[in-house]
């Protein structure tokens, strides 16, 4: 995936996935909850773009003493490329940034795809 580029999440980037969470993101949660998201200090979203189309997204909360990772979530037709970890790599590099040293996240135990991928993961 060479020509993917990670940077931060905007409002042009926000309007141009809202109306296909749901198709192309599985049960994402809704574009209100995203949008003020953007709009919240203590949260901070980035975007996988590969030919300036938006193919996934991540987030995190910062908290007093922790980063709580909300989401990392790929577009399904991209899946299984790599996108997810590198999205997660540069969660971990802004969590070290930040110079926070503690990174949560809460996973369903039935996700095997991301208990995976959230285990090869180091601070």
């Amino acid at each position: 995936m060479d020509n993917l580029e990670i940077s931060d999440m905007t409002i042009s980037d926000f309007d141009i996935i809202s109306p296909i969470l749901f198709s192309d993101y599985d049960n994402f949660w809704s574009a209100e909850t995203l949008k003020s998201e953007l709009h919240n200090e203590n949260s901070h979203y980035i975007v996988a773009k590969l030919n300036n189309e938006v193919v996934g997204f991540a987030g995190i909360w910062k908290s007093v003493d922790n980063i709580h990772i909300t989401n990392i979530v790929v577009k399904k037709n991209y899946r299984g490329n790599g996108i997810g970890t590198l999205l997660l790599q540069k969660l971990i590099e802004l969590t070290k940034k930040l110079k926070f040293t503690e990174l949560t996240l809460e996973v369903n135990a039935n996700n095997q795809i991301a208990r995976k991928l959230y285990s090869k993961a180091r601070i």
